[in-house]
Parts: structure tokens; sequence; C-alpha cells
């Protein structure tokens, strides 16, 4: 439902850019969307979200797939570029609570209230910053999700991107927000990207008119940063970007499964770089996945080396240990 509500955004923004195209959108499902039962981060790999689709693109089925960015590798498979990123939804995380909390917060909530999310990385920091609470997996579409929480009383609240719940128009169900200080969200959240053959030049300079330049400047970094850290899935990694007059700021943090320890620092870097006339041999240049040409390369050159930067600091200060710790402990339950 939402991929499809994510799908349609995309291809409206584009119908209005170009009136003489049909464009026909493939419904799909994949490996990721039937594994209901499972917790996320013991799934494993994010390809499970996107490997059928790619197999669509490289047989020429289909000529552009729409994903949720935090669901597309740091690295993506040969032959494939992000051709476009989007403007970002709200990057945050939302706590929506059962109807009999509406009037609560997460501080709020009676002692051993039971949250629920899939993520480790939401449970890392929440259970650091709000300890009289619980938390379980909950896995299933937002549908699902909702539902399970609705109908029964196993959870007092559960944590969703609030992206998707104003893409599914469930403005109205967020009773909170939270902010970088309760909780940083994941790499990439609230972006839609438009995944695209490398070698597509007709289709990659068609879907480059999406890209925004601001959202593409951060996604870099952030992809960056967790790249340079191996994270995925299965490791609680955490960011927070802001581009303000030219300067780029990140925030990164990794922590262990519990909370109790963690690594968090800030960088920054200047990304005002004129646009030059690059036309070249290096024209398709892919930063962490992204193909964006209309984006000084100076500029998308800056945010990758302010994340892999950022990731080098917290590695220095020991984030390996808690990164491996939080991975053999994830898989070991």
């Amino acid at each position: 439902m939402l991929a499809r509500i994510q799908t349609d955004s995309v291809v409206e923004m584009l119908r209005k850019r170009y009136l003489n195209l049909h464009f026909e959108i493939v419904a799909m499902s994949t490996t990721g969307d039937k594994i209901l039962d499972t917790a996320l981060s013991k799934i494993g790999e994010k390809s499970l979200f996107t490997k059928e689709l790619e197999n669509a693109l490289e047989r020429n089925e289909v000529d552009l797939v729409v994903h949720s960015l935090k669901d597309l590798p740091t690295s993506l498979p040969p032959g494939f570029t992000i051709g476009a990123i989007c403007k970002r939804e709200n990057p945050h995380d939302a706590v929506v609570f059962h109807p009999k909390n509406y009037e609560e917060t997460l501080n709020s909530l009676p002692e051993k209230s039971v949250i629920g999310t899939s993520s480790l990385r939401r449970a890392a920091q929440l259970k650091r910053r709000f300890p009289h609470l619980e938390f379980r997996d909950i896995r299933g579409n937002l549908n699902t999700r909702l539902k399970k929480l609705d109908e029964k009383e196993d959870f007092s609240a559960i944590i969703l991107a609030a992206a998707g719940l104003r893409r599914m128009g469930w403005e109205n169900r967020i009773g909170q927000i939270l902010n970088p200080e309760d909780c940083l969200y994941a790499v990439g959240q609230g972006a839609l990207a438009v995944e695209v053959r490398a070698r597509d030049e007709e289709i990659l300079d068609m879907v480059s008119a999406l890209h925004d330049g601001e959202t593409v400047l951060c996604c870099i970094a952030e992809r960056a940063f967790m790249r340079h850290l191996e994270g995925g899935c299965s490791v609680p990694v955490a960011v927070s970007t802001m581009l303000k007059d030219s300067q780029l700021y990140l925030t990164g943090a990794v922590y262990s499964l519990d909370g109790s320890d963690s690594l968090k620092d800030t960088m920054q870097t200047d990304v005002n770089y004129p646009q030059q006339n690059e036309e070249g041999p290096n024209d398709n240049t892919q930063y962490v996945g992204i193909t964006a040409k209309n984006i000084p390369r100076h500029a998308q050159e800056a945010a990758e080396n302010l994340g892999v930067e950022l990731a080098r600091l917290l590695l220095s200060k020991g984030a390996k240990r808690i990164l491996s710790v939080a991975k053999q402990l994830n898989d070991a339950r």
C-alpha cells in the first residue's frame, strides 16, 4: 500500500514534467515483504527488499523502481544506480499511541509499558532515553502494525517513521514526533529513491529532474557514514543531518543493543560549490550509489568525505567494538 502510494507520487511528478510520455506502473512484491514473522534485523540483508525489483530492471521489464531510500544498501549491485532522490519528507520517528493512551507521551507512560518497534536503532536509543519502558518486536506493514496496536492490549504505543504515516494520510495518528535528542533517524529515512539501470542515459536524464539538491547531499553524507562503518539493519547506526548557510552538518551515532554503550559526534563541511560544466568521461560518477549530474560534483565529494570522516572519528573511539558486539548479540537472539 505504502509502496504503491510512493510509486504513484513519483510517477505523478514525472507526468507533470513529461506530458507526452506514458507511464505504466507494475506492482511487485519482494521476499522481504513476505517474511512478516521475523524481526528485520534477523532477516539480514536489505537486498531482500530490492533483489527481485532489480531483476526486473535488468531484464528491461521495468525502467525505474521507486524505493524508500533507507531500504537500499549503500553499495548497489553493478549496473544499477540511484538516478533520483526526491525532496525528503519529515525524516524523524513518530510515536503512535494505543487509543487509551492518546494524551500520553513516552515520558508519561506508566512503568513497564510495552512499546513496539522492529528497529534495533530505535530500541537502543529509546531504552537509553526512557529506561522505564519495555521494547518488543513488531513486524508487518503499516496497516498490520496499527491494527496490532489498536485491536489488542499488547502495546501501549508503537514507533514508526513519520514519513510513512504522512504519505498514507494518517498524520492524525502521530502522538509525538521524536526529536534528534530523543532518537536519531535511520540513514536515508524519509527520502524516496528512484533506481535505474546505470547505463541507460535516456532514463537517467529523465529522472534526474526529480533530484532535490539538499536531500541528495544530506543522504550522500549519511550513506557514506554508514558504508564506512559497515552498518546495516543488524546493527544500531543512527544519523541526523542539516544543511544551513552552505554548511552541511552530520551527526552520527552507534549504539549497543540495550543502548547502554554509545558513541555520538557531529562534524560539518562547506558544500558551497558552483555547478561547473563537467561533461566528460567521469560524467556519471556515483557517490554511494547515487548519480546526480545536476548537482556540483565537488559538493557531492565534500558530502561523501564528511560521512567517511565522521565514521573514522567514531571508529577511532571504539565504534567497531560496539558494533561487532551488537551484531553478535543480535545473531544469537
